[in-house]
Formats: C-alpha cells, structure tokens, sequence
C-alpha cells in the first residue's frame, strides 16, 4: 500500500513539474462603435450613407486568441498561437460576418531557441508590424495608411494581404535592438480545371515571400521591409509575373510628442488586371507616403493626427492620387479599457481608387467611397483589451 502511494505521489509530482513547463494565454479584443460616414456617390449623384455599429471593430479588431508555449528543455521552446476575427453586433460569432465561419487572423505552430523562432502556417508577414508601429492612428480601423494601402492592393499594410497563408516564417530574437524577420508562403496554386498543375510542387505561381528589419531602442523605431508576390496567377501556370513592394517608416518620441512618418512604393510587372483590395484593379506602380504626430493629453488621453496620399500610375490610362486626413483621441480608463472618437476624411480623383476609411469597408458595409469624389467618416466608442 505504501509503495503504490509513493507512486501516486511521485506521478502527481511529475504531472505538476510537466505542467508547470507549459502556459497557455486566451487574449482578445472587444470594441465596438458607433459609426456614420458619407461621400458623394459619383455618376448619377446622390450621397453613399453609412450609420451604425462597427462590429469588426472601429480601432482595433475584434478578435479571440489562444497562445502559449512548452519548454523543451535546453533553451528550446515549442510555440503556437490561435487567433480569430470576431464581429460583437450581430450573431456572426467566431466568424467572417458573411458566413459565419472561422476567420483565422493568426494561426500557426513553432520551435523558439536562443536562435530565434521558425513557425508554420497563417501568419503576419514583416509589413503588418512594420506598418503597426509607425502610424499616429495606430493603425486602426481608422487609420489613414491602412485605408490607402488597402485600396491600392498592397500587401504591406496591418491588414489581412499582410497575413500569409501556407507560410514558413524565422524572427530573431532581440540582438542590441535589432530584430530579423523572414517569411515564405507557399502558392500551392490549382490549375483552371481545378486540379494541382506541375507547378504546384516548385509553388513558383502565386507564392509570397517577406524579408524585415526592425530597430527599436529607447524613443526610436525604425523598420525596412521587402515583399514580393510571385508569378501572380489566376489558373493558367506560367502567366504571371511578380508584384513588388518595399516600404520605409520610423517614429520618434520626443516624450511632450511622438513623430511618425513613411514611404512606401510597389512594382507591378503584370501587363493584364490584377485585383487588389475590395476588387480594384492594381496599377502598374503606386507610392504611398504618410506623417502623423501623437501626444498625450491631460491625464489618461492621447490624440494623434495623421496625413497621407496614394499616387497610382494606371500603365495605359491616366495617373491618378488619393488622399487623406485623419484624428482621433483616446482617453484611457485603465490600462486595459479606453473610450475613443475619430475622424477621417478622403478624397480620389477620378483616376485613382475609391478610398474610404476602412471601419465601413468590411463586411457591414462598402461603397462609401467614390472616384473622383471625397468621403469622410465619425466614429466613437469604447475598446476592451483582455
């Protein structure tokens, strides 16, 4: 009897140590806001209109997330993260608002070391952090360089071109504040009669790849990035050709105020259509350049200010430019929980792409925006972070 309770305890003993050596985070974000937005509807005449509830979210995205990780003993770690999109006003759930089904934002499996991290599956390519962490907006829902990049086709930009599916990706741990980031994702592309063609085993159709540095020390952020789509293809093996885009951007915190500002162009070497973001056709070349300043006010508050512009050449047609302005204040009632109100305002020259702000571009809503008309929207309300 003994024997067989000095195996149970030593058991339970071992159960414990196992678990302790595992941790598991369920994290979200739950915010939801009012919204109006109007713009002049084009041809025809008349007002695009939009009033009511954000439920994707208005400042951030709504979302559920599980992350967590297992030592392995030796330094070695074994990494994951499960992140999904929610929409709170209505009975979507754990899904894309259309269908109801999972929208993964992240997903995907690793092995950490002193090395650094190599993961597999759904993942933020370079540009979505990089993007991230120099925008006065916080590159939110409101954000002025995620609605111009967003429209343009771009895939850096905080939004889902910016997450890849099929992917193998390697961070560097923090080496004297830099950081080196690298991501592939695989096309694995079908052929027009639906099955997998030759080129499914090379992945040389439709596959992604990302390289970025970040340096953050002290008040100063800076980030370069390189993104590439290959051989970018619609069912016909061997017909496309690569998109290309690079992007510079920094911050500097003066402590009384943060600077923001960056630049970042694409090269479209496709001679037919390509569909970039909401189904607009992406030029043969576009830049996109934005400034913003942050500040704290009075005692929990922080406004920000942001300005862009998108200038797109259209190959065969006439250029055309895009741009935009935007504010918001938040007021911060705890480190977890902030009332907000934001303002932007966009206006697109008839050569252009119709640019609105991206809260009424989702799935609630779309076609605020017009050619060669201006649009703005209002948003206010409250954001809880867990």
């Amino acid at each position: 009897m003994k024997k067989k309770l000095i195996a149970m305890a030593v058991a339970g003993l071992a159960s414990s140590a196992a678990l302790a050596q595992t941790s598991v985070t369920v994290y979200g974000v739950a915010d939801l806001g009012y919204v109006y937005s109007q713009g002049n509807a084009g041809i025809g005449g008349g007002k695009n209109k939009f009033s009511g509830i954000a439920g994707g979210g208005v400042t951030a995205g709504n979302r559920l997330g599980f992350k967590g990780e297992e030592a392995l003993g030796n330094g070695l770690k074994a990494v994951f993260t499960l992140e999904y999109g929610l929409y709170l006003d209505n009975n979507s759930g754990l899904g894309s608002g259309n269908n109801g089904g999972l929208n993964a934002r992240q997903q995907f499996v690793g092995l950490s070391s002193n090395f650094g991290t190599v993961s597999l599956g759904r993942q933020y390519a370079p540009g979505f952090n990089a993007t991230a962490n120099n925008d006065a907006l916080e590159a939110t829902n409101m954000g002025i360089q995620s609605s111009l990049s967003v429209y343009a086709g771009n895939s850096i930009t905080p939004n889902s071109p910016a997450r890849y599916n099929n992917s193998i990706a390697y961070t560097s741990n923090n080496l004297s504040g830099f950081t080196v980031s690298a991501i592939y994702g695989f096309g694995e592309t079908q052929d027009a009669a639906g099955g997998f063609n030759d080129n499914f085993v090379s992945t040389s159709d439709n596959g992604k790849l990302g390289f970025g540095l970040n340096y953050a020390n002290g008040p100063i952020n800076l980030d370069a990035v390189y993104q590439s789509r290959q051989n970018v293809s619609f069912g016909v093996p061997g017909t496309g050709d690569d998109i290309n885009e690079w992007y510079l951007g920094g911050s500097w915190d003066f402590k009384v105020v943060k600077a923001y500002a960056s630049y970042q162009a694409l090269d479209n070497n496709n001679q037919g259509a390509v569909l970039g973001g909401y189904g607009n056709v992406i030029g043969k070349k576009n830049d996109i350049w934005t400034v913003g300043l942050s500040a704290p006010v009075f005692s929990n508050g922080v406004v920000g200010l942001s300005y862009g512009k998108l200038s797109v050449d259209n190959r065969n047609a006439a250029d055309g430019d895009s741009w935009g302005w935007g504010a918001m204040y938040t007021h911060n009632l705890s480190k977890r929980t902030a009332l907000y109100v934001a303002y932007t305002y966009f206006d697109n020259d008839r050569n252009s792409v119709p640019v609105q702000t991206q809260v009424v571009g989702g799935p609630d809503s779309s076609g605020i925006g017009a050619l060669g008309e201006n649009n703005y929207t209002f948003g206010t309300g409250i954001r809880h972070s867990f």
